[in-house]
């Protein structure tokens, strides 16, 4: 047998063995990417990924956030519409976290009624109940987003970044199971942030 032929029956099988390696990196990095998405706890926000699009009857005048919508974003109604207080304590953390090469993102600010009202029903439609929707999406009538006090920040460094030091700004993260839900507590300046609510179903406010 020739040293060509030899190479060539070799090369052979370990393309085999490549193509199989390759189809099965693809499997498992479509399932974890799936996993990812459909993940309550993903970085993002639970049905935030897939519900701030908006949908029939809402748009960017009820709260939807256009991609890359930052708190200095006066245009955009779900930034121009939260609380004066709230929105000046996140601007001077996104300055400051900016020296530390961290860009805050909104992923939802204010909302209008009808669109926390769709959240809500879509909720109830993804988690099959309307006790378990509640963890995630308050009903307009108790959302901190309707009021203008509550905002979603993202990505994952600008989370990080707010909880080491958002406290000294007064924002505080008010719910275990929310790491990008944040809101003034301006007593959290000298006092530190009070103890997180384990998801809104603990929250007094949530409580019609």
């Amino acid at each position: 047998m020739s040293s060509s032929t030899q190479v060539r029956i070799a090369v052979g099988p370990v393309r085999t063995f490549l193509a199989v390696v390759l189809a099965l990196a693809v499997g498992i990095g479509g399932v974890l990417g799936y996993q990812a998405l459909a993940s309550p706890s993903s970085a993002g926000g639970s049905l935030l990924g897939t519900l701030t699009g908006g949908g029939p009857g809402v748009g960017v005048a009820d709260g939807v956030v256009p991609d890359g919508t930052t708190v200095f974003d006066d245009h955009v109604p779900a930034v121009a519409n939260l609380d004066p207080e709230l929105l000046a304590a996140l601007r001077s953390a996104a300055a400051d976290a900016g020296d530390d090469a961290v860009a805050f993102t909104v992923n939802s600010g204010w909302r209008s009624p009808a669109y926390q009202d769709q959240l809500l029903r879509e909720a109830v439609g993804e988690y099959g109940s309307e006790e378990e929707a509640a963890r995630w999406v308050a009903t307009a009538d108790t959302s901190a987003h309707v009021s203008g006090d509550g905002v979603d920040v993202g990505p994952m460094r600008a989370m990080d970044w707010l909880a080491q030091h958002g406290a000294g700004y007064g924002l505080c993260q008010i719910y275990g199971n929310e790491p990008w839900h944040y809101e003034l507590r301006p007593e959290a300046v000298d006092g530190g942030c009070p103890p997180m609510y384990r998801d809104p179903t603990e929250d007094p406010r949530m409580q019609d």
